[in-house]
């Protein structure tokens, strides 16, 4: 059960409470007895613990202090990961609801626990037949009584939580059921809900606007491909010229000619992740009405065996004239998103920011513990984003860029090839797509943290909806 998290006022008798305080001394505000608050400051000071729960049969009371010694960014994480462990509590003894009495008045700790249970309040119980509801959470509400925290802040955070879910969704869903045009549908569903405009071309418009990548990648599939074009532009948005978001929608990779062998294609349904994050993205800017134009281009695709699939060895003419040797089919990823990194080009653009499972080069290099990076012309804007993340905890790994890696990308029959050698497969995959662009640049590369097998704190097994928060919260700051 996705949770429900509102402001109250009153606190309902009976509900399962939770004091969030900043000492000790804050339990006497509380509505524990004597012999509860004696109970929690022997806790805290023997057991070192900064949680405590105590039960009293017909409710849950439990308290947390906040830690005030950790960095901010780190403290704030922690508040995510306790929410998320207390979400878990919660759940497991069948509680239905729990109220949050606020005595630390620092509002940003109270939103940061809030956030946390409710990113843990996700599941993917679509195709389950069995045990449903047996496995479905319980908890279906958390009421917020803080001065500090306004509706408003709430409303945010609800809207925020909703496009990590959509993104999670669109992430976990199979190909059987979300193939290029059922996610472009989707996208439109979105688009719909939060207002924004959305055009969806067909194959036929792909081949007028000569997308060569994106058809080449096709050609395998007994699926047509489609590109689809996300707006969102209020009355009058802080930016003159347009955002650009560009995401990979591979919904999924086989590896064509170059088949994936042993495991590695088990999670590919997850390939579309990239198109997924900017979708969803865009959705909560648009619903929280920030003053910024944006423009999400998704290329969409699956990349298979069938029909007349594209080989090692074929040349491809892309969106912009330049031609790519294909010297492994599985680098698709790039082929797709450089034709709209050309197309983006028409909308002379502020910043373009691409986001992609593109690598395993990434994945390698820093795991699933956070972004890999790199940026052409972005200076600025890559570290207001790396601000970002920290804030969210969606940490960003910027990786160099220097003019030497292009000489790995070079070929002697085209103008470039699809994938590097051995080495620095990450940058190689980003100089590839810096070919496409002539306006300030960042590629992220999410390879890593886009998709989990095991459960993580608020994160879940499947999709985990890595750059929503990112990106919402850059943004946020350039509206504002």
């Amino acid at each position: 059960m996705t949770l429900s998290i509102k402001k109250v006022n009153r606190i309902a008798a009976g509900d399962n409470l939770i004091y969030f305080i900043s000492s000790v001394k804050d339990l006497s505000k509380s509505k524990l007895t004597a012999k509860e608050q004696d109970y929690v400051r022997k806790q805290t000071a023997k057991q070192k613990k900064d949680f405590v729960a105590l039960n009293r049969l017909d409710q849950w009371m439990f308290v947390h202090i906040v830690n005030k010694k950790k960095p901010a960014t780190r403290r704030i994480e922690e508040l995510r990961r306790a929410g998320s462990k207390l979400h878990g509590w919660l759940n497991n003894h069948k509680a239905e609801s729990a109220t949050l009495i606020d005595f630390t008045g620092k509002g940003h700790f109270v939103l940061a626990f809030a956030e946390g249970m409710g990113l843990a309040s996700y599941q993917f119980l679509k195709y389950k037949t069995t045990d449903k509801e047996k496995d479905e959470f319980t908890l279906g509400e958390l009421k917020i009584s803080a001065h500090s925290v306004k509706k408003e802040d709430i409303d945010f955070l609800n809207i925020v939580l909703g496009a990590v879910f959509s993104c999670r969704d669109l992430v976990n869903e199979p190909v059987a059921d979300l193939n290029a045009e059922k996610l472009a549908e989707k996208v439109k569903e979105l688009g719909v809900s939060c207002g924004a405009r959305v055009e969806v071309m067909g194959k036929k418009k792909i081949e007028s606007l000569k997308m060569g990548g994106l058809l080449a990648v096709n050609k395998g599939s007994y699926d047509l491909p489609t590109f689809t074009v996300m707006e969102w532009k209020p009355m009058e948005p802080v930016n003159k010229k347009p955002y650009v978001l560009v995401g990979k929608g591979v919904v999924y990779d086989t590896g064509g000619m170059n088949i994936k062998t042993g495991t590695y294609m088990e999670n590919m349904k997850s390939d579309m992740a990239g198109a997924a994050t900017m979708a969803s993205a865009l959705y909560a800017i648009a619903m929280a009405r920030l003053n910024v134009h944006i423009i999400a281009l998704l290329p969409a695709t699956d990349n298979r065996l069938n029909n007349n699939a594209y080989v090692s060895g074929d040349v491809i003419t892309m969106h912009n004239g330049m031609t790519v040797e294909v010297i492994n089919t599985d680098a698709e990823g790039r082929m797709i998103l450089a034709d709209a990194l050309s197309y983006a080009r028409k909308y002379e653009p502020e910043l373009v920011i691409n986001a992609a499972t593109l690598t395993g080069a990434a994945a390698r290099a820093i795991g699933r513990y956070g972004i890999v990076a790199m940026q052409s012309d972005a200076d600025r804007p890559m570290e207001k984003l790396k601000v970002a993340g920290e804030e969210v905890y969606e940490r960003i790994a910027e990786f160099p860029f220097w003019e030497e890696y292009e000489e790995l990308i070079k070929s002697s029959v085209a103008d470039i090839k699809n994938i590097g050698g051995p080495d620095a497969g990450m940058i190689t995959a980003g100089k590839f797509l810096q070919k496409f662009t002539d306006y300030p640049f960042i590629h992220l590369d999410i390879a890593g943290p886009a998709f989990f097998e095991k459960a993580d704190q608020y994160q879940p097994a499947g999709g985990t909806g890595i750059g929503v928060r990112l990106l919402v919260e850059f943004f946020r700051g350039i509206s504002s």
